[in-house]
């Protein structure tokens, strides 16, 4: 099989996810800034089977896509011109970054590691695939 790897896009950094082999569970890849992400996928595809990606869709409480929609759908066309063969999943993002910062207190991280944005991002990415992993399965 192949992996699935999941984006939460930001306009300086982003964070990604990957899944297992089998698709069974996501786990945090890496935080990587957002102008460097077309170069770091080229090496990261070039060594692992990626069949899909899962981008997280910025929307408002109402439903409506938030301010960083924008910026959000502008990497993805990058993501989707430099690799056309992998399919993009969306997925709602709403709360994964509240969800993540909870996570990070609830595992007892200390203050100053919770500080860190690139931990959040890389965690609201998790959240977002496994979320994705789990929705497939119904």
């Amino acid at each position: 099989m192949a992996r699935v790897l999941a984006f939460d896009i930001g306009l300086k950094r982003t964070g990604l996810a990957v899944t297992d082999d089998f698709q069974l569970i996501a786990s945090g890849l890496t935080t990587v800034e957002t102008p460097q992400l077309i170069p770091f996928l080229q090496k990261y595809l070039a060594q692992e089977k990626v069949v899909a990606f899962v981008i997280g869709e910025p929307k408002q409480l109402d439903g409506s896509p938030s301010e960083s929609d924008a910026i959000v759908r502008s990497v993805a066309n990058k993501i989707q011109t430099h690799f056309p063969d992998v399919p993009q999943r969306w997925i709602d993002e709403r709360f994964t970054s509240k969800m993540a910062s909870q996570s990070m207190l609830a595992s007892g991280m200390k203050k100053k590691q919770r500080q860190n944005k690139g931990t959040v991002d890389e965690i609201a990415a998790t959240i977002l695939l496994q979320d994705y992993l789990n929705r497939k399965k119904i």
